[in-house]
């Protein structure tokens, strides 16, 4: 066995690479091709020779070649990368990739230009569909923009609209209620009342998510001159009113200022005593907690009842995402996003535990700006 490597035919290696080699003169005639060049252009060597190179190119190719190519030559000696369209005899266009440099003298005098071709068939096959697939996913994502921009503008305006007609009625049963009303006809005013008062909750919650998801965020109107305790006994005791057979005890500690929006904690705090009384245990107590320790406030729900499942537990604060899937709960899901956009905006976070024996939420940020 011998250990000689074979010896290459450099002739053979010029004329059959698998690539196109081709010398120009210094005004663009070709000098000299190789066989695999010829072939592309289906036309024989000898008759190619004397040409000028652009004949042989698109149009585009063409004045790619003699605003692009030409003048980097010119300046730096080399060109990297260029696509151009050689034409074949039959008119096809056969992309190629060129790579390009001068051959100069001593003196410097220009004598040839050489020019390797790579073609480009299947990379210009791929780069049009990366162009095609990036032009249909810029179209898909500014539609879906634009639908979602629609339906939010749409929810807000409908939520606006709502409150007025709404806002009439309330009136009128308010008034209803001050007359001498026989028992049936107070239990449906009273009825009517808490129907109503729910009606504004979703109203209010569907603006909030609204403006959230249009990019204005939720309105704070922070202060730490208005007392928390007040604001929270408030909502403890409206939903007491709303559910007179649940029990709620409140224990609020709360020493000092906290830096907030009174109304919008309030807001929290309503949501989250409502949310324990629907997926709460009838006939068990629910337990709204708030406290100020170490530059930090804090507010707890806690509720008893069948714990949260870990699956539900983890999208709970996501928007229209119910605490309990298989009760028929009338709500669009939206409360507990909202009081999740109310801590977040306010600095601070929630969580949740759930366990077999209570359901504890908790709201905490700081007490100072």
């Amino acid at each position: 066995m011998s250990d000689t490597l074979p010896t290459e035919d450099l002739a053979d290696l010029y004329e059959n690479a698998p690539c196109g080699y081709v010398s120009l003169t210094p005004d663009g005639t070709i000098a000299k091709l190789n066989h695999t060049l010829s072939n592309w252009l289906g036309r024989p060597a000898d008759a190619l020779l004397s040409h000028r190179f652009n004949e042989f190119l698109s149009f585009g190719a063409r004045i790619a070649f003699e605003t692009h190519l030409a003048p980097l030559l010119r300046l730096q000696g080399y060109v990297g990368e260029i696509a151009l369209d050689l034409l074949g005899a039959d008119g096809t266009k056969v992309p190629v990739i060129a790579n390009a440099s001068e051959k100069r003298s001593g003196d410097g005098k220009h004598i040839f230009t050489r020019i390797t071709l790579f073609k480009a068939v299947d990379r210009r096959k791929y780069e049009r569909s990366l162009m095609v697939a990036r032009e249909e996913a810029e179209t898909a994502i500014l539609a879906e923009h634009e639908t979602a921009i629609l339906r939010e503008q749409f929810i807000a305006v409908l939520g606006h609209d709502l409150r007025n007609p709404l806002a009439a009625i309330d009136a009128g049963v308010r008034l209803l209620g001050r007359e001498r009303l026989s028992d049936r006809d107070r239990f449906i005013i009273d009825g009517m009342a808490k129907s109503l008062a729910r009606a504004a909750l979703l109203i209010d919650n569907v603006l909030d998510f609204a403006r959230g998801r249009l990019g204005e965020g939720l309105i704070l109107e922070r202060s730490d001159r208005d007392p928390l305790a007040p604001v929270l006994e408030q909502v403890s005791a409206e939903v007491r009113a709303a559910t007179p057979d649940r029990i709620i005890h409140t224990d609020f500690a709360i020493d000092g200022a906290v830096y907030c929006d009174s109304q919008r904690i309030g807001q929290l705090a309503s949501n989250l005593i409502s949310n324990a009384v629907a997926h709460g245990a009838p006939g068990t107590p629910i337990k709204v907690e708030a406290s100020c320790a170490n530059g930090r406030f804090e507010l707890s729900v806690t509720n008893q009842g069948p714990p949260i499942p870990e699956a539900i537990r983890t999208r709970l604060f996501q928007p229209f995402v119910r605490g309990d899937t298989h009760r028929n709960q009338n709500g669009l899901g939206l409360g507990l996003f909202i009081v999740n956009e109310i801590a977040k905006a306010h600095g601070g976070r929630m969580t949740v535990v759930s366990t077999g024996e209570a359901t504890r939420f908790t709201f905490e940020m700081p007490t100072a700006a």
